[in-house]
């Protein structure tokens, strides 16, 4: 997962200013008690620290890979 599709996804989930805070004030246990930029800035794969945080912050896993997308009806 590229750092970009990470971002995005914690955007989608929690909007763009509770993620902020979210990717700088929570700790996660699972992962040495870092926060999320914490463990980007120190090398770890995005994807493990989004499926950490989403474990972490009790995200149904059903949005573990993005909110589901429905289809838009084309116009008449």
């Amino acid at each position: 997962m590229k750092l970009s599709q990470f971002r995005q996804l914690v955007d989608e989930e929690f909007g763009p200013s509770f993620a902020a805070v979210i990717l700088a004030d929570t700790r996660l246990t699972d992962k040495s008690d870092k926060t999320p930029l914490e463990l980007i800035k120190s090398g770890d794969d995005p994807k493990e620290v989004w499926l950490a945080l989403c474990s972490h912050l009790g995200v149904p896993k059903e949005r573990w890979h993005g909110k589901p997308r429905t289809k838009q009806h084309a116009e008449n």
